[in-house]
């Protein structure tokens, strides 16, 4: 179906890290409470349904590079935009001067599977374990396969299905943060021949 969406000039650019949005996380990493430290991250993503897996960049020099890197595991925090001035703080102070829990008012819990802290505060969390580290250049990979999952009861509906997108998501910009908003669909609506269910505000 032919679509009046109007062709769009370009400009070349060098290549550069211009993939947007992206989702923006709190990795919990240490494994004894007077290390535990949180790190802001925009660079994750899932890499592997079976067995699950995620990723994460990781700048070297970062504090939690070599907590993450010895331990060989971290969580996955996904923050409600509530938490955004909480999200930022931990990506701009540092945890070898900072302790980023107390400060901000978070909550840490040990992971079920995984000695790295939880935030209590975030609807839902991935447990890690690193499986293999790459080293790119400025940042590092750690490929981790995904060994928990904690999600938040309220968002948890009377047939048992996990609402994540009423947990009001925090999403990152080329610098700026942005609640998700309006749902334009679900996976396989363009096709599908019978009236899906309504979408919903994320």
């Amino acid at each position: 179906m032919k679509k009046n969406l109007p062709i769009l000039e370009k400009v070349l650019w060098p290549g550069s890290t211009q993939l947007a949005p992206v989702p923006v996380v709190l990795v919990g990493c240490g494994v004894h409470e007077e290390n535990y430290n949180l790190i802001t991250i925009a660079w994750t993503g899932i890499l592997c349904s079976q067995p699950p897996m995620l990723s994460i960049a990781v700048r070297p020099e970062r504090h939690s590079y070599p907590i993450i890197r010895d331990s060989g595991e971290f969580t996955v925090n996904l923050p409600p935009a509530a938490m955004a001035a909480d999200v930022d703080y931990c990506g701009v102070v540092s945890g070898r001067d900072h302790r980023k829990f107390a400060e901000r008012d978070l909550t840490p819990v040990a992971g079920s599977k995984v000695a790295a802290p939880v935030v209590a505060e975030c609807p839902l969390v991935l447990e890690c374990k690193v499986a293999q580290r790459l080293e790119l250049g400025s940042h590092h990979l750690f490929l981790a396969e995904i060994v928990a999952v904690q999600a938040a009861t309220t968002f948890i509906g009377p047939d048992g299905r996990f609402d994540l997108e009423q947990a009001g998501l925090l999403a990152y910009v080329h610098g700026h943060y942005y609640a998700l908003g309006e749902c334009l669909g679900h996976f396989g609506f363009s096709v599908r021949r019978k009236p899906g269910p309504k979408t919903r505000r994320g």
